[in-house]
């Protein structure tokens, strides 16, 4: 029997979520243009890996911050991201 996954919070939850709407967003821009949304993503989320988990303002900052960016970047007049 293969090993229980970990019990996640809800804000752990909010932002595992965060990261698939992104990397699904990613997948609806021009092929050439799909792996630097994924990096961008990729690497926001990364930068702020070390944040203390019990730091829920920052958490919840950046959690909003996140979505305002992913529904700028979700819009179809964006193409490209550098």
């Amino acid at each position: 029997m293969p090993p229980a996954a970990p019990r996640l919070s809800g804000l752990q939850r909010e932002v595992l979520s965060l990261y698939r709407q992104c990397l699904r967003a990613s997948r609806t821009k021009p092929e050439d243009a799909r792996a630097r949304f994924e990096e961008y993503a990729r690497t926001e989320f990364v930068k702020h890996r070390g944040l203390e988990k019990r730091d829920f303002g920052a958490i919840e900052f950046l959690l909003r911050k996140g979505r305002r960016q992913l529904e700028v970047f979700s819009s179809a007049g964006i193409t490209d991201i550098r």
